[in-house]
This record gives C-alpha cells, sequence and structure tokens, in this order.
C-alpha cells in the first residue's frame, strides 16, 4: 500500500474522535452546561460500573478461547514495560525541569499511563472497516480487534490503579492519609487537641509514661481506648506488658494491604475482565452463552447493546473534561513540552525496538492486527483515570486539565503519523 493510502486510512478513525471530543466539550461550556460537573460525574459512573464491564466482558467471551489466550501472554508483558519506561522518563522530566514536589506524581503518571481504552475502540475498528486496510477481512479483524483492545483496556485499569495511583499519591498533599492511612486519634483537654499518629507502636509504648503525667486531667474518648486495643496497643497503667507477636503481624499486613489498596485494583473492568476470561475458556459455559444457538445467547446480545454505548459516552466525557484545560495553572510551558516529547518521541521509538525484538525472538507471532495494537500502545496521549485520581488526592487538578488538553490535541497529529507508519511497518 502507498504511504498516502495508509496516512488517509490513519487519519478518520482520528477525525471521528475529534468531532465527538468536539461536540463533549460544548456540551460541557457554562452557557449550555447539559455536561456540567454534575452530568459528568453520573455519567462517569454509568460508564465505569456499567458499559466498560459490558464491553470488556463481551468482547472478551466472544473472542478468546483456550488456544488463543496462550499466545496473548506478550500483552501485560508489553503494557508494563510502556508504564515503566514513561514513568522513568518522567521521573529524568521532573529532575531537569525541576517541577514542584506535589506535581511529580502527576508529570510522571502523564509519561506512564497511556490511554488505552476509548481512542483504541474508535481507531482500531475504523481501521478494521477501511477497504484499504492491510489486517485482511473486515468482520473478523473488528472482531479480533475490539478483543485485544478491551484486554489492553483491562490491563491498563489494573496498573494505573495501582501503579499510577500509588505515585501521584505519594507525591500528593493526601498521600498520608489516603495511602498509608496512619490512625489519627484525638484527645480533648479543656479545649485543646492533640494529635497523635500511630504509625509506629514501639514509639506508642516508649511515650506511653510521659503522656500519662502530662494528661492525667484530660478527659480521653473512647474511641482511643478502642484504637489501641485494635492494634494490641498496651494501656498505659499496664506498662510492662509488651506487645504480642499476632498484633506485630497484624499491623504490618494492615500497613501493606492499605499500601497496595487492593480495592483500587478489582475495578469493575477487572472484574469483568476475569468474568469474560472464564467464558470464553470454559468450553461448557462458553456454549451456554455465545453463538446464535446458544440458551442463554440473549444475556451476550444485552451485553453488547450496553458496550455500544461505550465509546461515545467516554469520548464525550473527555472531550468535557478537556473545558478545565483551558484555565490559568502554574505549569511551565517546557514542563507541557517534555511530556508531549515523552509520549510522542521517545516512548514509541522505544516501543519500535521492544516490538520487533519480540516478534524476531517469536513472543507476538505473525499477527499483523496483534503486532500494530501492541505498536499503538505507546504513542497514546495519559489516560483520563489520572484526572480522577488527582480528583481523589486534590492535588494538580489543574494542571492535569492542562495537560490533558495539550496533549488530547497534539494527539490528533501524532496518533495519525505514527499510525501510518505502524501499519506500514507491520504490512
Amino acid at each position: 500500500m502507498a504511504f498516502t493510502d495508509l496516512f488517509v486510512v490513519a487519519l478518520i478513525p482520528v477525525i471521528k474522535t475529534l468531532l465527538i471530543t468536539a461536540v463533549g466539550f460544548l456540551l460541557a461550556v457554562p452557557r449550555i452546561n447539559i455536561l456540567g460537573d454534575a452530568a459528568r460525574h453520573h455519567l462517569n459512573n454509568v460508564v465505569f460500573y456499567v458499559f466498560i464491564p459490558a464491553l470488556v466482558a463481551g468482547s472478551l467471551a466472544d473472542t478468546v478461547t483456550a488456544s488463543s489466550i496462550v499466545s496473548l501472554w506478550f500483552m501485560p508483558v508489553n503494557i508494563l514495560l510502556t508504564f515503566i519506561i514513561g514513568s522513568g522518563l518522567g521521573w529524568v522530566l521532573v529532575k531537569i525541569t525541576r517541577t514542584p514536589e506535589h506535581l511529580h506524581g502527576l508529570v510522571i503518571g502523564a509519561c506512564a499511563a497511556g490511554n488505552l481504552g476509548n481512542l483504541l475502540l474508535i481507531i482500531v475498528p475504523a481501521l478494521c472497516e477501511d477497504s484499504n486496510s492491510p489486517f485482511g477481512d473486515k468482520s473478523s479483524c473488528a472482531t479480533n480487534g475490539k478483543a485485544l483492545v478491551s484486554l489492553s483496556l483491562a490491563i491498563g485499569a489494573v496498573y494505573i490503579w495501582s501503579y499510577v495511583y500509588s505515585i501521584i499519591g505519594s507525591y500528593g498533599n493526601l498521600s498520608g492519609k489516603d495511602i498509608s492511612k496512619a490512625s489519627t486519634i484525638s484527645i480533648d483537654c479543656s479545649g485543646k487537641t492533640l494529635d497523635m499518629v500511630t504509625e509506629s507502636y514501639n514509639e506508642a509504648l516508649l511515650q506511653s509514661q510521659s503522656r500519662r503525667s502530662s494528661f492525667e486531667d484530660c478527659e480521653v474518648p473512647d474511641d482511643v481506648y478502642t484504637e489501641a486495643q485494635e492494634y494490641d496497643i498496651a494501656p498505659e497503667d499496664d506498662q510492662d506488658k509488651k506487645v504480642t507477636l499476632f498484633g506485630r503481624i497484624k499491623m504490618y499486613v494492615n500497613a501493606i494491604s492499605d499500601k497496595i489498596n487492593l480495592k483500587m485494583w478489582f475495578t469493575p473492568a477487572t472484574i469483568a475482565t476475569i468474568v469474560g476470561l472464564l467464558i470464553g475458556v470454559i468450553a461448557p459455559i462458553r456454549k451456554l452463552l455465545i453463538g446464535d444457538n446458544a440458551p442463554l445467547h440473549v444475556i451476550d446480545t444485552s451485553a453488547s447493546l450496553l458496550a455500544d454505548a461505550t465509546v461515545p459516552a467516554m469520548t464525550l466525557i473527555v472531550g468535557a473534561n478537556l473545558l478545565k484545560g483551558l484555565k490559568k495553572s502554574s505549569l511551565g510551558v517546557w514542563l507541557v513540552v517534555g511530556i508531549l516529547f515523552v509520549r510522542y518521541v521517545a516512548l514509541p521509538i522505544v516501543g519500535i525496538g521492544i516490538v520487533k525484538a519480540a516478534h524476531h525472538v517469536g513472543f507476538v507471532g505473525s499477527d499483523k492486527l496483534y503486532r500494530f495494537i501492541l505498536l499503538i500502545q505507546y504513542p497514546l496521549p495519559p489516560a483520563m483515570a489520572i484526572s480522577t485520581i488527582t480528583q481523589l488526592f486534590e492535588v494538580g487538578e489543574s494542571e492535569c486539565s492542562v495537560i490533558m488538553l495539550w496533549t488530547y490535541g497534539v494527539a490528533a497529529i501524532a496518533l495519525t503519523l505514527w499510525s501510518t507508519f505502524f501499519m506500514w511497518l507491520v504490512s
């Protein structure tokens, strides 16, 4: 195929994305205010809890089988490499530009996590449907492409809500409360408040004697004793009693579970991935649900109806969120340029080397569509979930909007050029 033909094929899905994004942007304008803050919040919940799980579970159940899942093992590795390499380049960037410390997590996260969801769900099927597509039959290409992108979306969600969530939180102002979740005890003494953070139980024991002498006349609420009992802290009047071995084990387990934050790992998309894979791999369940003659085929078709609403809803939210990027922020110009360089120059070049090496040693096989999706996972704008994470920690919200505005604006050109080159490369 001629390079110009590939360029036109790659340009059409990007234009579709931009048009839907522009509609979302206009709906969020204060004069129209259809997608205001409250509306975006509710629509985002519907997408997060209903549309995305239906899309992921349905796509994987339809296309993934016990034999095909073995050939997809490199995709989680490839996505993990995009996160690790991107975060490393982001760390170098914040050091070079001397970014304020509370924004380090935002910049590193923006360089690490790409939008592995709604953009690919538009781009890949559109590329398959074009008559000049190098990926063969339209219907099989679209079906397989949607399944691969759904798996990419689910794996990316796990990495974002574990890896990136922890990075942004560790630099945020609320990291001590939301990640470490150190217990705070308030003692009211004649109108005064003392905050005792029980991060170290040994320290609590050593200081118990001094606290007792200082607050003998204080009225201590019942929740202090409850907190002390929960962590097996010895009472002040029993100074010789030491923390039990069970108490220490419980302390370390609680600390690890708080930092890992397992609840954020098992998002609806992750659970839907597990359900979809089980349906596809386990033959008896697959025969019940998948196929025109399946007894419970209506469940699969209902999930498909919900899945069809995922892409337009997510893209409208992206456009509406970009409105915040027009506001002023303290983000430097060179920092934005650096993020653009990392996402659209450095990462794609590194990705070409990784995927070509994996193909050379036989890790990814000869499927052109699979190799293309592995390549396109590198030059993507930052994941929109980063905006949600910054809102959770209340750090860098306006700066995040500016980053999203510029990276998604430049993505119109960058994704078109890289998609064209990647199609030429695999064909």
